[in-house]
Order: structure tokens, then sequence, then C-alpha cells
């Protein structure tokens, strides 16, 4: 049985009053990339500053590595993660590479890490260029250089592609995607970006309005995209009397008459019963609900899988 690198019961937090984490039962899986997707604003960073100790929870409880994170023990356990939490921070008058000098100074890890970790995010032809004089994206892998200095087990990522150009995006992507299979490492990362997250995450947890309404796997969220038939016919009234009359279930939208997924010999009798009543059928399409009008449905409270 896989372990939980990450579990929280009941985790709460308020701000002035206001409820802006309800009740998180979050679990990320040893091994696994952990998609936490929500629109902006649902309380994605608040509940991952509560995971790395930043914010204190008003109530529930945090298990990292198997154990609670508390004052006693919080800095033993941050010890194993990496972070990038909102913009990295980095002093520009200085290189990438002593920009890390000072991290792997304060974190005391072996010096070959920041080469390793340069590496990892392809700066090695960058690591003597003034960080000032970075792109958007070399900060970023910059600051993801940092996070894993240490080579955490957990690797916490706050929306890393946020302001990245399409082809920074796409590079961020690869680096996480390889991070698990390369060296054994759980990543925990937030977006508001489906997309994003549908080609990273193995897992997926969405939160909307501070509670977790959906947590699974991302294959199992690719399996509740229902798909169904579209019908449009020159005479869709009468049409739908007759395949319902025939025990076919149907509902008629719009212009287009729906129907169930059906096998092959079926839609050929639904076909043939209406052209012999002297019905013209004008198209007939298989439609699946994608992901997006999914997450929609979840975060707009619409429907709950």
């Amino acid at each position: 049985m896989t372990q939980n690198l990450v579990e929280t019961k009941g985790l709460c937090k308020s701000y002035g009053g206001a409820l802006r984490v309800k009740d998180l039962h979050m679990q990320v899986p040893e091994g696994a990339i952990y998609g936490f997707l929500g629109p902006n604003g649902a309380g994605k960073s608040t509940t991952l500053k509560m995971i790395l100790g930043l914010a204190h929870p008003t109530g529930g409880e945090i298990d990292v590595f198997g154990k609670r994170m508390n004052a006693k023990n919080r800095l033993d356990i941050l010890k194993d993660i990496g972070s990038l939490i909102e913009s990295p921070s980095y002093y520009g008058h200085l290189t990438g590479e002593e920009n890390l000098k000072i991290l792997q100074t304060l974190r005391k890890v072996p010096e070959q890490n920041i080469r390793e970790a340069l590496e990892i995010v392809r700066l090695t032809s960058q690591k003597d260029k003034q960080v000032a004089h970075y792109s958007l994206g070399m900060k970023q892998r910059l600051g993801l250089a940092a996070a894993l200095l240490a080579h955490p087990r957990l690797l916490i990522l706050d929306e890393p592609t946020n302001g990245l150009d399409p082809a920074g995006i796409q590079e961020m992507r690869e680096l996480i995607c390889d991070l698990p299979r390369r060296f054994g490492m759980t990543v925990l990362v937030s977006s508001h970006l489906l997309s994003e997250i549908d080609q990273m995450a193995t897992h997926v947890g969405v939160i909307a309005d501070g509670a977790l309404v959906y947590q699974n796997t991302i294959d199992r969220l690719h399996e509740k995209s229902e798909h169904h038939l579209a019908l449009r016919t020159l005479n869709n009234p009468l049409a739908q009397a007759i395949l319902t009359h025939d025990g076919v279930i149907n509902d008629l939208d719009a212009d287009e008459i729906i129907l169930p997924p059906l096998e092959n010999e079926e839609v050929a009798h639904c076909v043939a019963l209406l052209t012999d009543s002297g019905i013209g059928v004008l198209r007939i399409e298989e439609r699946r609900k994608n992901l997006e009008d999914i997450f929609l449905e979840l975060t707009e409270g619409a429907a709950s899988l």
C-alpha cells in the first residue's frame, strides 16, 4: 500500500473571521505528482503555506512523512522539503551560481549539489550571468534549482508557470514531470489551469471556496468525462416520439436529440427506425464532456463527483 507523504485532517484556516480553508482532508501519495487545482482565491496558497509551517492552522492536523507537523519538529521535517511559493527570491547583482552558493552554505549541503541542481533545471550555461539579467523563465528555473538543492523527498510548488510564455511553461512542465522518475521525488504543485495539471499530474485535488470538492487520480477524473450521442433530424419532435416508443432513452436539447452511449448495432437500428418512418437523419455525433466542463461544475458547486 502506497504511503501518503502528506496528509491533512480537518484542516482549517480563518482570516478576519472568514474561513478560507474548510475541513480539508488532503492525501498526497508517495511518488505522485499531485495537482492542487482551483480558481484564484480558492485557498491553494494558504493550504501550501500551512503544510510548510508558514501559516498556523486555525484547526485540524497536518502529517508530513508520517510525522505530525508542529513547532517542535517543523525544522526537522522541512529539511526534506523543497518549496517555491509565489515568486522566487534572489540577489539580482549576484550570478545564478552565487545565489545557490549562499543557500548551499545556509542549508549545509554539499557544494556538488549546486552543479547538479543547475543541470536539472538546465541553467548550467547561464550560471555566471547576473540574475537581474535573467528572463522570467530563467528566474523561475533558478527558484526551482534552489528548491532542489537539498535533494528533497517532497517538492511543493505554488503556481510555478505563472507569467511564463508558452515555451517557458512547457519547459517547466517537462522539468516537473521528470522529477519523480529520475529522483523518486513527490511533487505537490498548485495551479488554476486545468490544462497544466492534466499534462503533469498523476493525482488531482480540486479546491473551491476553501473546500476540497474532488480528490482522486487524474485517470479517474478522465473517466468522469461522460460521453453521449447527439442526433439531428428533419423532424426532431416526431423522431423523439418514435425513439421513445421503441424504448430508446433520449432527451431533446435545443435542435438535437441527446442519446446515451450506444453500441454500433443500436445506432444503426435507431437510424433505420427513423428513415423507415420517413424522417431524414441529418447528423449523428459522439460528444464527450471535457475536463474543463467538469472543473467548472465542481468549482461552481453545480455538480459533485
